[in-house]
Order: structure tokens, then sequence, then C-alpha cells
């Protein structure tokens, strides 16, 4: 490697082409390259370097020390992190994440897969687009790869010595106040909460004991179950998708937690899109139909796969046990539910918010829809023992937002 590359120094689209050529070995050696900066994330800097004939192309993302949106420091190990987990997951889910072809510890640079032919998940909901296949990749990515990373199915020294390699405080920190602190607690007075929806916030947030027992609980497993390898900021916006399939980027969160956080920041992104559609575009039934159904098969799909996976990949005889399956099953259901009412609630009041919320202005609109979405976590959150299928969290949320169209709110 080059000795110029032997300390860190943040890239740029005329940097990054002479690191692609000078020290990944991808393209031609005499190959015109081309490069974008195409990251509009908050934390990395991301590059696509291309060939100009081959048509060739890979990503270089990179970690500098300071965040790029607010220069608060940041630990750049986070992209090693990033690499290690994506290197994990695509042992497990080959077809659903990026290959990852080099990281290099001096750049804080992680090189992968261009996966431009996807597109943003978020973005294609928000546009109204149906992917048919959609709910049976995302369950299958979920049991695929939460399960096989736990003390269930591998041993125990491995599982101990990945719970260290993978412990991330700095954005495990930012989950811990962003998610679970902050829409309950304003003590650092970052929440964006509408005027009209301020004294309502007021009550049935800040003001509920019995929810925020209930959300202590879910902070306090967040913290110390150390269940499972979770990509810890599973979003729409960190899964791409087209025709052929979906991709899963972006676990700088990752981190050994509870299996249910990954599983509610899926169902409850997918609540957003079907959120967005209920207020402003009504009309769109078949799109209403469709994510109203794909909602509750990933929850179901998940939990047949989680189980025939269980019975396939344990092997000890105590976990082998059908009443612990059983309750071990429903506890990452409960948890599933619970998590994705966090994640609805802080995209709503928190200062981290979502297109399918921000994007709608109309106040008439936006008063029921951001009430409505809070009402609903709340429901997830005090009620997951009550959230035993997919059927269950779609009714939820349609008696909930039927009620606010009704102007009950």
């Amino acid at each position: 490697m080059a000795e110029k590359y032997a300390k860190h120094f943040l890239l740029n689209t005329e940097t990054a082409i002479e690191y692609a050529r000078e020290v990944l070995d991808y393209f031609d050696a005499d190959e015109e390259l081309g490069c974008t900066e195409i990251g509009d994330g908050n934390i990395n800097y991301v590059f696509k370097v291309f060939g100009k004939t081959s048509g060739k192309s890979l990503v270089i993302k990179q970690a500098d020390t300071l965040l790029r949106s607010s220069g608060r420091p940041l630990d750049m190990h986070r992209n090693k992190i990033e690499a290690e987990i994506l290197k994990i997951e695509k042992s497990l889910a080959p077809d659903f994440v990026p290959e990852i072809y080099h990281y290099d510890e001096a750049m804080f640079a992680l090189s992968m897969e261009d996966i431009s032919a996807y597109k943003n998940l978020r973005k294609e909901l928000a546009a109204g687009k149906i992917f048919p296949a959609l709910s049976d990749e995302l369950s299958t990515f979920l049991a695929d790869t939460l399960l096989p990373t736990t003390d269930l199915v591998i041993g125990r020294a491995e599982k101990k010595e990945r719970v260290k390699l993978f412990t991330n405080p700095e954005l495990c920190d930012i989950s811990e106040d962003l998610v679970f602190t902050e829409p309950y607690w304003d003590y650092k007075k970052r929440n964006v909460i509408i005027p009209e929806n301020a004294s309502f916030v007021e009550k049935v947030l800040y003001k509920d004991k019995a929810l925020h027992a209930c959300v202590a609980r879910l902070r306090d497993d967040f913290m110390n179950h150390a269940q499972a390898l979770v990509h810890g900021d599973l979003h729409s916006g960190s899964i791409f998708v087209n025709e052929n399939g979906i991709k899963v980027i972006d676990p700088e969160f990752a981190f050994y937690g509870p299996m249910g956080y990954d599983v509610g920041n899926v169902i409850g992104n997918l609540f957003f899109a079907y959120a967005n559609a209920y207020w402003t575009k009504p009309e769109n039934a078949e799109f209403l139909s469709w994510v109203q159904k794909t909602i509750a098969d990933v929850f179901d799909s998940f939990k047949t796969k989680f189980e025939k996976k269980y019975d396939e990949l344990v092997e000890f005889p105590l976990y082998k046990n059908e009443r612990f399956k059983k309750a071990y099953t429903e506890s990452v259901l409960a948890d599933s539910a619970g998590y994705a009412g966090t994640e609805i609630i802080r995209r709503v009041v928190g200062d981290a918010k979502v297109s399918e919320v921000t994007s709608v202005t109309d106040t008439a609109l936006k008063v029921p829809l951001e009430r409505s979405l809070i009402l609903l976590g709340k429901t997830f959150i005090k009620r997951t023992d009550d959230m035993k299928s997919g059927s269950d969290l779609v009714q939820a949320a349609n008696d909930i937002f039927d009620c606010a169209k009704r102007g009950e709110l």
C-alpha cells in the first residue's frame, strides 16, 4: 500500500480515484476512472468510483473524526464494526448484503459493491411502488441474520468475543438518547413538535408514567440484553430494493442487543409508508392494501421462518425444549412490537424525523397524522404481549387512524 495512505486523511472525489487505483485491486491499471460523492447521510462520506469504459464501479465509505452533520467527535472505528457485521451478514444472507472488497484500518475506509441498481426503499414506497416479494425478503433477512448470531446457535466463547468486538458505545449512546429518552423526557430540548400538537405530546408522552415504565424496560433491554448481533438502524432508508430483491446497508449502529430491535425498526418504518398514504393518498387503494398486507406478512413470516430455523440450528438439549422455544419466540415478537412503537414515536417527536411525516405540510392532515402515529406507538409499547400476529398490528393502526380521521383524537 502506498505510504501516503498509512495515516488517515479525508478523501474527496479526486483522491478517491487515486485511492481506488493505488490501493484497491479492482480496475484495470490503464482505465480512466471517474468519481462522484453519493453520500447524503449524517455520519460518513461515500464515494462511487467507476470505470469510464468497463462500466465497473465500487463504493468507498469513509469515516472522519467528526460527524459530518453536527461536527460532533465520533470514534472512526465505527467503520470497522460496519465492515465486520457486513461480512457476517453476507455469510448468513448472501442475497441481501453487498459484497465487501476491502477494509482499510489506517484510512478507516470501507470499499464495497456498488448497489446503485437498487433504490432507496423509503423513497420507492413514498412513490407508491409495490414490491410483491418485499415481505418475504425482509422476513428472510431478519430470520437468517438474527437467530444464528445468538448463544442458542454459536458457541459461548465465540459469542462473548463478538460481544466485545461489536461493543459500540458512542452510537448506542445516540440511540439511548434519541429513541429511549428524549421522546418521553425532553431533557436536551431537541424535540421538534408542531405547536398544534404540543399539549397533546405533553399529555400522552411526557406525563404518562405507565408508558414510561414500559419504555424503561425496553431501554434497559436495549442496553443490557446482548441477545443477537443486530443491525441497529434498520429503517427503510437502510434498505434498497428493485424487482430482483433487496440490499441492506449502513449497519454503523450494529451491536449485540435484542433481536426485536431490528424487527421492530422494519415494522415501524413500514407503518410510516402506510400512514403517509392513508392521509395523503387515500385513493391509492391498491398500495394501501398491499402495504398493510406487507406489514402483517413481515411479522408473521418472520415468526414462521424463525421457528423453522430454530428447529434446524439449535442443538443444546435444554434450548430444544418446546416450552422454552415457545416462550423465547413470544418474547422476541413482543419485543418487536415494543421497539416498533419506540421507533414510530421517536421519528414523530424527535429531531431525526422521516420524510413520510415531514413532507406533509397541510396542518389539517399533519396534526392527525402525527397524533395517530404517536398513539399507535404507545399502543405497541404498552400492549406488547397483545400483539400476537401481524393482523393485530395492522388492526391497531386501522382503529387509531380511523378515530383520527373522525376527529376523535
